[in-house]
């Protein structure tokens, strides 16, 4: 997994960029931070699925249900 990593001197105004293989230590971060994020995006949408099956049994539309709840 390749690395960009751009390096601004703000004394300068110099910019530089550095392209590079990651670390097996940062290329097992990014995993664990995008298993991460993947779980909570399956978690959002769970709870955006029971929000919507409540109105849908209550005969509210969404805008109706967000009114309720704030």
């Amino acid at each position: 997994m390749k690395l960009t990593e751009k390096i601004y001197d703000i004394t300068t105004g110099e910019e530089t960029i550095i392209e590079r293989e990651a670390t097996p230590e940062e290329a097992q971060q990014r995993l664990d931070e995008l298993a991460q994020t993947q779980a909570e995006q399956a978690e959002a949408k769970a709870k955006a699925d029971a929000k919507a099956a409540i109105a849908d049994r209550l005969g509210l539309s969404a805008d109706e249900l967000a009114t309720l709840l704030g």
